[in-house]
């Protein structure tokens, strides 16, 4: 074996385990990550890890073009997590491989970006101050509680605890009620809304607790439409728009990066973190927990540390 084909075993091995404490299954990727692993034991490659080196091994299996980026999508997240051990590691490509049918992966937003995001809605609709108080406080509320977009319009006024800070959806994607409680910023800010909105429409036509700009619900659809508009002009429509449902991603990340950074029993805290999702079922959770390259720095950072206090 040589030196860099020992190197990349060993990283590959760390980053599997990195994964699965993540709380992935991790048995296809890790499969194709040991057989680039052989690839390049076989080829007797050396280091750097390069883009030709990758795509001339996803090329060298038949098979559907899916079939092909999947495999190519495991590797350059693992070329992220590489990276930080060998920063010659070229970084690959999105999409070099078409796929028929593929669910856009989130986009995971900075606090710079997120920030943006949310003054970017006091110029939605300059002349209706509430629509942009809405969009904000909507914007805010499903980054700092992990709601899915049409749980959060579909509040009543009587399912928001302003008192107590705690929050009953009612009726959920798998037809159950759950309370979500929520950080004591969110509360006030939910305080203030409310305030704002009462002022605005004091005989609102429903019990909605966000409100459109004709005193009724926001829909779904009319939150969608607006939550365009903030973020062209946030500058955030390039590349990889950023989605409202991609803000319940964001959550789920950030509190795996929390519980890292505090050095607490993550795999204990998942199922937390499913119930407070509203999963039936934590493989449905899993899907939320987009390995972001800060995120698996933390853990890398972490599981270094763990080793060397062992």
């Amino acid at each position: 074996m040589t030196a860099f084909a020992g190197f990349l075993a060993e990283k590959v091995e760390r980053y599997i385990e990195l994964r699965r404490s993540l709380g992935f299954a991790f048995s296809k990727q890790a499969g194709t990550l040991r057989a680039f692993v052989r690839y390049v034991e076989r080829a007797e490659l050396d280091g750097p890890l390069t883009r030709t080196m990758t795509s001339n091994f996803v090329l060298s299996f038949e098979g559907a073009a899916n079939s092909r980026a999947v495999r190519h999508g495991v590797l350059r997240r693992f070329c992220e997590y590489l990276a930080i051990y060998d920063p010659r590691t070229e970084a690959l490509e999105r999409r070099p491989f078409p796929r028929s049918r593929a669910i856009p992966p989130p986009r995971i937003l900075s606090e710079a970006e997120l920030a943006s995001l949310m003054a970017a809605c006091s110029r939605v609709s300059p002349g209706i101050l509430l629509t942009g108080r809405t969009m904000a406080t909507l914007i805010g509320l499903l980054a700092s509680s992990g709601l899915r977009s049409g749980e959060a319009v579909g509040l009543d006024r009587a399912d928001v605890d302003l008192a107590n800070g705690v929050l009953l959806v009612r009726k959920t994607k798998f037809r159950k009620d759950r309370l979500v409680p929520v950080h004591r910023t969110t509360q006030a800010a939910l305080l203030q809304y409310a305030r704002e909105r009462d002022v605005a429409f004091p005989r609102p036509k429903d019990q909605a607790f966000f409100l459109s700009s004709r005193g009724n619900r926001l829909s779904a659809s009319g939150l969608k439409g607006l939550f365009t508009k903030v973020r062209k002009l946030a500058g955030l429509d390039d590349g990889k728009p950023v989605r409202p449902h991609d803000l319940r991603h964001r959550f789920a990340v950030t509190r795996l990066s929390l519980w890292h950074q505090e050095r607490a029993d993550v795999q204990a805290l998942l199922p937390v973190l499913a119930t407070y999702l509203g999963h039936a079922n934590y493989s449905d959770t899993a899907y939320y927990l987009t390995g972001s390259a800060e995120l698996l720095a933390i853990a890398a950072d972490r599981a270094l540390l763990d080793g060397g206090a062992a």
